[in-house]
């Protein structure tokens, strides 16, 4: 099968203006940060999604350092954090001196399972950062509740969930910050970029500082000081205004995004459910109070024998299927800093058995079908079915 018939995991697509935004965004000879695209698309996401300041980022990841600056992380604080995650979720709190508590998840969402956050507290404890794996809501209210009680931030990593909601809420506007990803494997992109969302007043005008380089230099051009200097910890976290330009085109279509990927997804969840139950593999749950963002979609092959031979089943039809996160409690850095193999038995299991299908907003009919087609012609040979605590067992 040639190249150009492959069907990728992933292809970042236009959505008609791109191109010509970038192209004004030069033209207004205000090309780097905070122009007037930036500008924009903060006042998208604060009226969006009811939060009380948007700043976009270089990066999720930076996003998630300038939230672990705002908590005032020291040397020796304790961050709770799900095992089966991305590194940036633990690293921004760790280069700030912080050490990660891994919690194993759940086995319906795979997001972090709130009943086992509280044993984890202890008088260290600064952070939870919730995770909302594949754009599916975690179980905030206990969360929230677990955080009130013992006085802890809640930041809400939410790189895949964007337009999410949990009970008819926001994800991003419930803890005290949340975290966006343009990255180009996100919904929303503009290839590297990300956002803060902070949901508290007393946090917004030293967010600004931190992300210029520790200056009030965003008060001095609202003119509510007369210069500016360093007066605070900070790092060049702004991004181009081009790229605010790029993501603002995306923003313009996001229903039609999500509408897109909404059909996507419920079919592979219709046309897959007969042959999954068949087979013991296992499809996404989303619980009937969330609203999940149709980021991407998974299977929970019953070995990693099985995952990798439909792997390979796939790539010798000319599809691209992937995995995702290993645990970190059992990564090389993460024994490191404190974790065990054995720890996280959930978050393990997922490591050798979840398989992510291409999901992309471009994606034609034709192509899903081929894929739906190659799953469907691939027979699971393990004599061990899946079953509902078969990842807790």
């Amino acid at each position: 099968m040639s190249i150009q018939n492959n069907i990728p995991f992933n292809r970042p697509s236009l959505t008609g203006k791109e191109t010509k935004y970038i192209e004004d965004a030069i033209k207004r000879c205000h090309a780097s940060g905070d122009g007037y695209y930036t500008k924009q698309c903060h006042a998208f996401f604060e009226e969006k999604l009811g939060i009380k300041k948007a700043l976009l980022t270089t990066s999720c990841t930076h996003a998630l350092e300038m939230a672990a600056i705002l908590c005032d992380i020291q040397e020796g604080d304790e961050v709770i954090v799900p095992s089966y995650t991305f590194t940036s979720t633990v690293n921004a709190f760790v280069l700030r001196g912080a050490n990660p508590i891994f919690c194993d998840v759940r086995t319906d969402t795979l997001n972090l399972d709130e009943s086992k956050i509280e044993r984890l507290v202890t008088p260290k404890t600064k952070v939870i950062v919730p995770v909302h794996y594949a754009g599916i809501a975690c179980e905030m209210d206990p969360i929230l509740k677990i955080a009130k009680k013992h006085g802890l931030y809640v930041v809400e990593d939410n790189a895949q969930g964007i337009f999410g909601k949990y009970k008819g809420r926001n994800l991003g506007s419930l803890g005290d910050m949340g975290t966006l990803s343009f990255h180009e494997t996100k919904n929303i992109n503009c290839g590297e970029g990300g956002a803060l969302l902070i949901n508290k007043t007393e946090m917004v005008n030293r967010a600004e500082v931190i992300r210029e380089k520790g200056t009030n230099r965003s008060q001095f051009f609202r003119g509510e000081v007369d210069k500016y200097g360093w007066v605070d910890l900070g790092s060049s976290f702004l991004p181009s205004d081009i790229l605010a330009a790029y993501l603002w085109a995306q923003l313009e279509r996001w229903q039609s995004i999500q509408s897109k990927r909404k059909e996507i997804w419920e079919g592979y969840q219709q046309n897959l459910s007969g042959w999954a139950r068949e087979q013991g593999v296992r499809i996404p749950v989303v619980p009937a109070h969330v609203e999940q963002s149709y980021h991407l979609f998974y299977l929970i092959m019953p070995s990693l024998e099985e995952r990798t031979r439909f792997i390979a089943h796939l790539k010798g039809l000319g599809i691209h299927a992937v995995f995702h996160y290993q645990a970190l409690n059992s990564s090389p850095m993460g024994l490191k800093l404190g974790g065990a193999t054995g720890q996280c038995p959930i978050s393990e299991k997922l490591s050798d058995q979840l398989v992510r299908l291409p999901l992309y907003n471009s994606m034609t009919e034709e192509e899903q079908w081929r894929v739906i087609d190659a799953v469907m012609s691939f027979q699971v040979r393990s004599s061990t079915k899946w079953q509902p605590e078969a990842l807790a067992a």
